[in-house]
């Protein structure tokens, strides 16, 4: 840990023992923006150049569309926390190669989007404006909270033929312990935390720990699903991919790598193809 984090993890634990609510509302502020914005790595930048570029507002906010192909069999793609849409490079790639059409977007408070952060509603927001201007997507592929965010949009809509989670939390919850825990926050952290979100990111969302949750309600995804995740995920353990299975059963084909982690993943050439066989069993019989 550096200097700077191990003195703000001190300054708000010091500050919870005495004033547990205002030490919740500095931390919903950590939790609800991004810390930093990752840049587009120099591999990532050819994929990125032949992108059309556009841009949708949600909430006051501007989140930047990257589209590329022919608008024939669209594909969206949906980016984790503290990442961006050049992240998909290799995948958007090999998808045009087979003749899809990928789209994907910079959310809110990420890559060259605009705001300080980004919402699991803001993301549905996004599918659904998104779907209005494409389509129907043959599939959707979300990685960590981008996949969380997919289940969200995906439950009870008929947006997408098929659904792909790459290293996706199964649980809302998860993203608040997980915070609390990598951040060294004392016990006064996570009831004051998820107060904060309930009561100023969510208000007026009725039981949102559990509607936000990808195993809410497996019912309401009517489509075939791939799971895809590391054994060695060292940001959403691989628990949580059990979790998804578990709540899913035979409606999901799983992926299980190794030695890949939780960002290499999305670049690994198996998991790539593996993608790719999945999306294709929705192309129609020539």
């Amino acid at each position: 840990m550096n200097l700077r984090a191990g003195l703000l993890r001190a300054a708000l634990n010091g500050t919870g023992r005495v004033a547990p609510r205002l030490a919740g509302r500095w931390a919903l502020g950590l939790f609800a923006h991004p810390v930093t914005r990752v840049a587009v790595r120099p591999a990532e930048e050819p994929v990125m150049r032949r992108a059309r570029r556009g841009e949708l507002t949600v909430n006051g906010k501007t989140a930047v569309i990257h589209r590329w192909g022919d608008g024939e069999r669209p594909v969206l793609l949906m980016h984790g926390w503290l990442s961006r849409a050049s992240r998909w490079s290799p995948m958007i790639e090999a998808l045009a190669d087979r003749g899809y059409s990928p789209v994907a977007f910079d959310a809110p408070g990420h890559g060259e989007a605009g705001g300080r952060g980004t919402t699991i509603l803001e993301y549905r927001e996004l599918t659904r404006r998104l779907h209005a201007e494409h389509g129907r997507f043959a599939a959707v592929i979300g990685h960590s909270v981008g996949g969380l965010s997919a289940f969200h949009a995906l439950r009870g809509e008929s947006l997408a033929d098929r659904l792909v989670t790459i290293g996706a939390p199964a649980e809302f919850g998860f993203l608040v312990d997980s915070f609390c825990a990598g951040s060294g926050l004392g016990p006064w952290a996570l009831p004051q935390l998820r107060r904060g979100i309930e009561e100023r990111m969510f208000p007026g969302e009725r039981e949102l720990w559990a509607r936000f949750s990808a195993t809410h309600h497996p019912a309401g995804l009517r489509m075939p699903l791939l799971i895809v995740h590391d054994e060695a995920d060292d940001m959403v353990p691989v628990e949580q991919c059990r979790r998804l299975v578990a709540a899913y059963g035979e409606q999901a084909d799983v992926m299980l790598t190794r030695g890949l982690g939780h960002r290499r993943v999305i670049a690994d050439p198996a998991v790539i193809e593996a993608v790719l066989d999945f999306a294709a069993a929705t192309d129609p019989v020539a």
